[in-house]
């Protein structure tokens, strides 16, 4: 089986990803947009894979791979749900060098 590389192009690619306090992140895209979002909601979600996310130590633990935002236990989020997350809560701003 190959392994899935995101296009250069995709602009909703992560190149950027740094853990703030408790279940928060900053996160920034290829296009330059950014945001930060609190993940707690996430956390209350059920499922083995959550289950180390939930301590704020190794949440924050969090990495890049491939543009995707990953734990060590290989949890991901998809860019694109990452993306329109930071959108509905009108978190995104459009681009870093604005702010």
């Amino acid at each position: 089986m190959s392994e899935y590389r995101f296009p250069a192009s995709m602009p909703n690619k992560v190149t950027k990803i740094e853990p703030l306090s408790g279940f928060r992140l900053r996160i920034h895209f290829k296009d330059g947009a950014w945001g930060e979002h609190d993940f707690a909601d996430m956390m209350k979600e059920p499922g083995p894979m959550l289950d180390p996310l939930r301590d704020p130590a190794y949440f924050a633990r969090v990495h890049l791979d491939h543009g995707a935002p990953t734990w060590p236990n290989e949890y991901d989020m998809c860019p694109d749900w990452v993306r329109m997350t930071l959108e509905e809560a009108g978190e995104l701003r459009a681009n870093a060098a604005a702010e």
